[in-house]
């Protein structure tokens, strides 16, 4: 077959590299002037990355797809056991070994919890477990885990969930929560390891899947038009897989289906915001910290390049669910205060640069209505808002593309997560 990817993040990438080794004759359109999406390098010397991602050891799409266009994971990722140490404090580290028996291991030895936090932490796991880690679609975060000790809450739930979910524990989907739980801290041995990119993100993926792709891209072209049949833009094609951010896949869908496009244009988004800064000589005890949140403290996680194999000097300060800060203005400043006061620094840190991604993910609220994958025969939706067990991350993008490429593939009448006809369904 024809087939168009209109697109070309980490689902459009997934998408195109699958159709083609199906066979098909494939053409990505891409409006920016390179891949990546919201997970890709932007200029600077060395560059900057779009925002600080990271994927953990529970992302075998994305690993496998990384190989598959001649990227090595071990040569360009950092592997680390899931540690959340904060500012003088080990925080809860998790060995190597059996998930359940590492988790529980790693939650006793954390001595900076009373005892009775610890226990408490276990007993509500062991609930979560037996009850297969699901609950209603209604609840939030903050009512799942109301009964939890309050150092609990605040050292590992409320960060694991902004950093998850990008989306407020009292704002956010307790159910997603619980299959992220599930999948990072229960389903093998290393799939909560901390894979941190010690190259520039656009190496991952975006830059090998450039070469691997060749004149099959169109990058600089914003579609303007689908019509049934299908047609892009004028240009006939088979299929089309729509892995654009789902404000495009609602523009584009109005006239063809406009049920679908309702659904997606009535997704809500949070921000986040990255603060870097320079220290010459500095490096922080883990290449990886977290922060406590608060008033004059925005950011939630800080990150050194330099023990990441990057720029030594250079750290990543990342505000997730920055609405309230985006309406403030900014929190560059904040940051550098909040930086000052918590960490210790070889030469005072100065602002090097500040991204603002106003619409980094959709906002992952209870019981939220997400488009299925499936729109119409020969037309399909990918991307990491798209129905589905996981919240907005890279992993849920690339399985995302493969499920389009399969419905494709396979001519099939139902997405993925069973929706058919275009109608919409609320996350499993």
């Amino acid at each position: 077959m024809k087939a168009a990817v209109v697109g070309g993040g980490w689902a459009g990438i997934a998408a195109a590299v699958a159709l083609a080794d199906a066979g098909h004759d494939i053409a990505v359109f891409e409006m920016a002037p390179q891949l990546g999406g919201r997970a890709r390098s932007v200029a600077g010397e060395p560059p900057y990355d779009n925002g600080q991602h990271i994927l953990i050891g529970a992302y075998r799409d994305s690993l496998t797809l990384m190989r598959r266009l001649g990227v090595a994971p071990e040569q360009v990722l950092k592997r680390l056991p899931l540690a959340l140490p904060y500012p003088a404090e080990p925080g809860l580290r998790l060995p190597p070994g059996p998930p359940l028996i590492a988790f529980a291991r790693g939650v006793l030895a954390n001595s900076g919890w009373p005892l009775s936090a610890r226990f408490g932490l276990l007993a509500a796991a062991g609930g979560w477990l037996a009850r297969g880690f699901r609950c209603g679609a209604s609840l939030s975060v903050a009512e799942l885990c109301a009964g939890l000790p309050v150092v609990v809450k605040r050292d590992l739930v409320e960060p694991l969930c902004v950093a998850a979910l990008n989306t407020p524990a009292s704002q956010a989907s307790a159910r997603v929560f619980l299959r992220v739980l599930k999948d990072a801290l229960f389903s093998g041995a290393g799939s909560a390891d901390l894979l941190l990119p010690r190259r520039p993100l656009s190496d991952l993926l975006a830059g090998p899947a450039t070469a691997w792709l060749g004149d099959r891209l169109r990058l600089g072209a914003r579609v303007k038009q689908i019509e049934p049949g299908w047609r892009v833009d004028g240009e006939a094609f088979d299929a089309v897989v729509l892995a654009c951010t789902s404000v495009e896949a609602a523009r584009l869908t109005a006239g063809v289906a406009p049920a679908w496009s309702t659904v997606a244009h009535g997704l809500g988004f949070e921000p986040i915001i990255t603060v870097y800064l320079h220290s010459t000589g500095s490096a922080l005890p883990s290449p990886m910290m977290a922060l406590r949140e608060g008033s004059d403290a925005p950011a939630q996680f800080v990150f050194d390049h330099g023990a990441l194999g990057g720029t030594p000097g250079r750290f990543a300060f990342v505000v997730s669910g920055a609405a309230s800060w985006v309406e403030r203005g900014g929190c560059a400043e904040a940051v550098l205060a909040q930086a000052t006061r918590e960490l210790r620094w070889a030469t005072p840190p100065v602002i090097d640069k500040v991204l603002t991604e106003k619409r980094a993910t959709f906002a992952c609220t209870p019981g939220l209505a997400r488009p299925p994958a499936f729109i119409a025969p020969g037309l399909w939706a990918a991307g990491d808002y798209i129905a589905g067990p996981y919240p907005a991350t890279l992993e849920g993008a690339v399985r995302s593309g493969h499920a389009a490429a399969q419905g494709v593939a396979t001519g099939a009448g139902t997405g993925a997560n069973g929706a058919a006809n275009g109608s919409p369904t609320n996350t499993p």
